[in-house]
């Protein structure tokens, strides 16, 4: 079901030019970090015209979405969702942020197989960051630095230390860091 709907988003985003990729729980597991969820957080790069043929490929029947959302979302670089009417999975639309690390992250994706979909998927490393900034962003949430903690434990020494700490650093996310490494 969840290759389904991940399948149907990257043909959509695919079909329209919209650089993305998988980031969140998905991203977690991805990278050794096991949880559970029914949404898929994706983030997007649109330009205004691309964002417009994505509404066009969202049928009402199918999906259920709110235009103006989604246009609002890219105005102030932030969130959208539609669900998927066959599924109700959730698909939130993370509209990528200008300021430095959210150009790295997205260069820095990588090329890879989600339930037999070919995607791209936020590297360890940026996934650690941006659980990080969850976890501050919501009063210290355990399930972010369960998540990063997952992650460290899977990756270990393959995980490029010096670029988390630059972003750790930059960020402001000292605490987060300090918490998820126990």
């Amino acid at each position: 079901m969840v290759g389904d709907v991940l399948r149907r988003m990257v043909g959509l985003l695919d079909g329209v030019a919209i650089p993305f990729m998988i980031a969140g729980s998905f991203a977690s597991n991805a990278h050794g970090a096991p949880r559970a969820t029914q949404d898929l957080d994706i983030v997007i790069d649109p330009e205004p015209s691309t964002l417009e043929a994505l509404l066009e490929r969202l049928p009402q029947e199918a999906y259920h979405v709110d235009p103006a959302a989604a246009r609002e979302a890219l105005r102030t670089r932030g969130i959208f969702n539609i669900v998927d009417l066959a599924t109700a999975w959730r698909v939130d639309f993370i509209v990528k942020k200008d300021r430095p690390f959210s150009r790295a992250e997205l260069t820095r994706r990588v090329a890879t197989a989600l339930h037999d979909v070919p995607v791209f998927v936020a590297s360890a490393e940026d996934t650690i960051v941006s659980e990080l900034e969850w976890s501050k962003q919501s009063a210290g949430s355990e399930t972010q630095l369960r998540n990063v903690a997952g992650i460290v434990a899977a990756r270990g020494s393959a995980l490029d230390m010096v670029y988390v700490q630059r972003w750790v650093d930059e960020l402001g996310l000292g605490d987060e860091w300090s918490k998820a490494r126990g």
